[in-house]
């Protein structure tokens, strides 16, 4: 509970321009952010620009933070934002992901054909549509309960349970 009420206290001394409170709000979230766009991206690389990024937004960002949700809530929203305007401007793909395209089945040991396949299966859902994509990343790779997922997807708790469902049957296609 400490750490909630100074976390609380924190962001409401960032938004109000507290350069100090700001940067410790960026420390204390920053494993987060990188994590959770990591996850979207699928690369180191990506992933540390678009943290970088909602850092830079961050700062302006911060005062619009209400309170309404949690302000992780709040953060996966703004991370999720700034994943899509990366995919949106084309970036490309980190070279060790190309690399691994590339490697046959064959090629490798047995503990790296699992983690090739678990990547495969991460890279499918990546090309799911956004919606989609975005409910299983939150579902299954954040392991959050559908209603908290519908809370960072300004949705329904039954639309998330849908596009869950959508993203499986159509992830049967494509691993």
């Amino acid at each position: 509970m400490d750490q909630v009420l100074a976390t609380e206290d924190t962001i409401a001394r960032a938004a109000k321009g507290d350069r100090a409170a700001f940067a410790a709000l960026v420390s204390l979230h920053y494993d987060f952010l990188y994590r959770t766009a990591y996850k979207w991206c699928g690369n180191r690389e990506d992933a540390e620009d678009v943290a970088q990024d909602v850092c830079i937004k961050l700062a302006t960002a911060i005062s619009g933070f209400d309170g309404r949700s949690a302000f992780t809530s709040w953060l996966y929203r703004i991370v999720l934002n700034a994943v899509r305007d990366r995919q949106r401007q084309g970036q490309r793909r980190s070279r060790q992901a190309e690399a691994l395209s590339h490697v046959s089945p064959g090629e490798m040991a047995p503990e790296q054909e699992s983690a090739t396949t678990q990547s495969q299966i991460w890279d499918a859902v990546r090309k799911l549509p956004e919606k989609q994509r975005d409910a299983v990343l939150l579902v299954y790779g954040e392991e959050m309960a559908h209603a908290e997922v519908a809370v960072i997807m300004g949705t329904k708790e039954s639309t998330v349970s849908w596009y869950v469902h959508e993203a499986k049957k159509a992830l049967k296609g494509l691993v």
